[in-house]
């Protein structure tokens, strides 16, 4: 009698251990879906920036900033116009201070790993003074391993430090993923997890090389949440006025730079 009690006891068990195992199951089947779905595939319209230097401000003989941008398809304007987007705009809020010589990097679609691999050597070639890294966003939605994320950073700004041991570095880290309406729930509040997992390994790295993080997530992500009309028709890169939101962040940054 009590081995058949102990079996009657087991059997629901076991039956709500499965429906727990199907419903898990059936949760990480819709994630796949969703995130085979919403990742942006490339865009074969888009075009990545001219390499050619960029030259703003009165050029003074043997006296300009050199300035790189390196990183993803934010750093290259991706979803607004180029002139318009972080890339121009920076440069040109640093042509107010000194004659810049700029260099824009950034590949749309680029992790950390692709900074390393075919961003960096150029970038440590052109010595820079100031170098604006936007990336982690496509680290976010390919959920790359914080270890291959911290590493690849850490090279990225040894290399730049030893291009040039004075350089002054900023990190955008990732924007708020969780904001884009190209994601549906429960999808868009993971790619709002991915977002703080992401930048707490960029920050953690920016404090001990002495980069400067620049929050974007923070610092713009309450207006994304609250006006999709800040998103290009992608629903997933910012529009010319969703770009507009990080130039008070990023230039509050780089002013802080150049006054030094």
């Amino acid at each position: 009698m009590p081995s058949a009690n102990r079996n009657g006891v087991r059997q629901p068990f076991k039956k709500l251990l499965r429906r727990i195992a199907v419903a898990i199951s059936a949760f990480v089947f819709l994630i796949l879906a969703e995130i085979l779905i919403a990742i942006p595939g490339p865009d074969d319209h888009f075009r990545n920036p001219s390499r050619s230097l960029v030259r703003l401000g009165k050029a003074r003989a043997g006296h300009h900033l050199i300035y790189v941008v390196m990183g993803d398809s934010t750093a290259a304007g991706e979803g607004g116009d180029y002139k318009s987007g972080i890339a121009m705009e920076t440069a040109t809020f640093l042509s107010t201070f000194s004659p810049i010589v700029m260099t824009n990097l950034a590949v749309s679609g680029a992790k950390v790993s692709d900074v390393q691999a075919e961003q960096l050597a150029a970038a440590e070639a052109l010595k820079p003074d100031i170098v604006l890294l936007a990336v982690g966003a496509n680290d976010g939605t390919h959920f790359t391993s914080g270890g291959r994320i911290r590493s690849g950073m850490d090279d990225i700004l040894n290399g730049l430090h030893s291009a040039n041991p004075h350089v002054k570095i900023l990190l955008t880290g990732s924007p708020e993923l969780g904001a884009a309406p190209r994601f549906a729930q429960p999808l868009r509040w993971l790619a709002g997890t991915q977002t703080a997992r992401v930048n707490a390994i960029i920050i953690d790295v920016a404090h001990e090389h002495g980069a400067i993080f620049v929050p974007i997530a923070r610092g713009t992500g309450p207006l994304f949440h609250a006006d999709r009309g800040l998103y290009a028709p992608d629903r997933f890169h910012p529009n010319n006025r969703g770009y507009a939101t990080w130039f008070p962040v990023l230039n509050m940054a780089l002013g802080e730079i150049v006054r030094q």
